[in-house]
C-alpha cells in the first residue's frame, strides 16, 4: 500500500465519482469500493434542519441547505454544507433533483411546504421525500394535490409526517427520527457484491487524508471477512500510527485492540499480513464482549 494510491482515491472522490482500492491477501484479490455520500437537501434552515444537518454529516450524507432567510441560511450556521439562500422554487430548479437524492421539507409554514412539494413533483421524484407536518395537514395536502392532477403514486411515496414514530419531542429527537427513516429507506435496496468485493463502501475522509498526507509511519487495517455476530462487516477500515492512534474503526472492543496491536508490529516493515480474531461465545463471555464470531484483517504498512 502506498500513499499515492490513496491520493488518487481522494482526487476521484473530490470529483464526485466512486473510487476503488485493490487489496491482495494470501493469493486472493479483493476490491474495496468508495462511494460518495448521498445528497440530502434540507428545504428550510430552522432548528430541526440544524440538528438533521449535524446528524446527517455523521451518516455520510452530502448536505445542501436551502432557505430564503440569510440569518438561517449561511456558512456560519451550516459550515460543512452547500448553502443556497434563494426562494425554494428557484433553488429546487437550480439543484436538479434526481431519483438518487433525499429531500426533507422543513420549512417555516404550510404555504412554503406546498411550494416545495409542487416544485419537486413537477420534476424527477427523489428517492426519499419527507415533509414535517401533522398527519391531518399531510393528508389534506395529498388530497389537494391529487385533485390538481398530480401523480397519486408519487404522492403515496411522500413520508408525511416525516420520520419514524419514536415519540420524539425535542428537535434532536425529531432529527433522529428523520435520519433513522432515511437510513431505513436506504437499506431497503439490497445490493449483491461481486466476488471478493467487500461490503462496506462508506467514505471516511479523515482516514484517507491521514493515509495520503501524514508524515508519520502508519498502517491500514481492513476487515476482509466476518462471520457470526461481529460488530462490523467486510470493508471496514482503520488507519493507525505507531502509538495506536486511529482514524476509522474495525469494530471496537477486543477485536479492534488485537488488530491495532498487530498493526503496530507491521508499521515500518514495508510488509503486510492477514490476521484472524476469533470471538467465540466463551471468549466473548470471558472478555465481557457482547458479540461472537470470527473476523479476518489485512494489515498493510503504508509507504510514501
Amino acid at each position: 500500500m502506498d500513499s499515492n494510491t490513496v491520493k488518487i482515491i481522494l482526487e476521484t472522490l473530490g470529483r464526485g465519482e466512486s473510487a476503488s482500492l485493490t487489496l491482495s491477501a494470501d493469493g486472493t484479490t479483493y476490491t474495496r469500493r468508495f462511494i460518495p455520500g448521498d445528497r440530502l437537501i434540507l428545504l428550510g434552515g430552522g432548528h430541526v434542519s440544524l440538528d438533521v444537518y449535524r446528524m446527517a454529516l455523521m451518516l455520510d450524507f452530502d448536505v445542501v441547505v436551502v432557505d430564503d432567510r440569510p440569518e438561517f441560511c449561511n456558512s456560519q450556521r451550516f459550515p460543512e454544507a452547500q448553502v443556497l439562500c434563494d426562494s425554494f422554487e428557484n433553488a429546487i430548479e437550480r439543484l436538479g433533483i434526481t431519483s438518487r437524492d433525499y429531500v426533507c421539507v422543513l420549512t417555516r409554514g404550510h404555504r412554503w411546504d406546498r411550494q416545495c412539494v409542487t416544485a419537486i413533483l413537477n420534476g424527477e421524484m427523489p428517492y426519499y421525500l419527507g415533509i414535517i407536518s401533522s398527519r391531518r395537514r399531510a393528508d389534506g395536502l395529498r388530497e389537494l394535490l391529487a385533485e390538481e392532477g398530480y401523480d397519486t403514486e408519487k404522492l403515496s411515496r411522500i413520508h408525511a409526517p416525516i420520520g419514524l414514530n419514536i415519540g420524539a419531542m425535542t428537535t434532536m429527537e425529531i432529527a433522529l427520527s428523520i435520519c433513522a427513516e432515511m437510513i431505513a429507506e436506504k437499506r431497503k435496496i439490497k445490493t449483491v457484491p461481486a466476488e471478493n468485493e467487500l461490503l462496506q463502501t462508506n467514505v471516511n475522509i479523515d482516514m484517507l487524508r491521514f493515509l495520503a498526507e501524514s508524515d508519520e509511519p502508519r498502517a491500514l487495517i481492513t476487515v476482509l471477512s466476518s462471520t457470526g455476530s461481529t460488530p462490523v462487516k467486510s470493508g471496514s477500515m482503520m488507519a493507525v500510527n505507531r502509538l495506536g492512534k486511529g482514524f476509522g474503526t474495525v469494530g471496537g472492543g477486543c477485536g479492534e485492540a488485537a488488530a491495532i496491536a498487530n498493526a503496530r508490529q507491521i508499521i515500518g516493515t514495508g510488509s503486510s499480513a492477514v490476521y484472524e480474531v476469533e470471538m467465540t461465545d466463551d471468549v466473548a463471555a470471558e472478555d465481557g464482549m457482547v458479540c461472537g464470531g470470527v473476523m479476518s484483517f489485512l494489515i498493510e504498512d503504508v509507504r510514501d
